[in-house]
C-alpha cells in the first residue's frame, strides 16, 4: 500500500482527463499510475 501524496494540480489534471477529455477511469488511472479508488474519491470531491 502506498502513502503517496499528490498535489492539487495533479488531482485536478486526473479529474480533467475523465471529465473533459473523455478517458475512462481505469484508462486514466493506468496512464497516471494511480489507483481507481483515489480517482473516484477525487471525482466525488469535485461533484460536492
Amino acid at each position: 500500500m502506498s502513502n503517496r501524496r499528490f498535489t492539487e494540480e495533479f488531482k485536478a489534471e486526473a479529474v480533467k482527463q475523465v471529465v473533459e477529455r473523455g478517458y475512462g477511469v481505469r484508462e486514466a488511472c493506468k496512464r497516471l499510475g494511480i489507483s481507481t479508488k483515489s480517482l473516484y474519491l477525487w471525482l466525488q470531491l469535485v461533484k460536492t
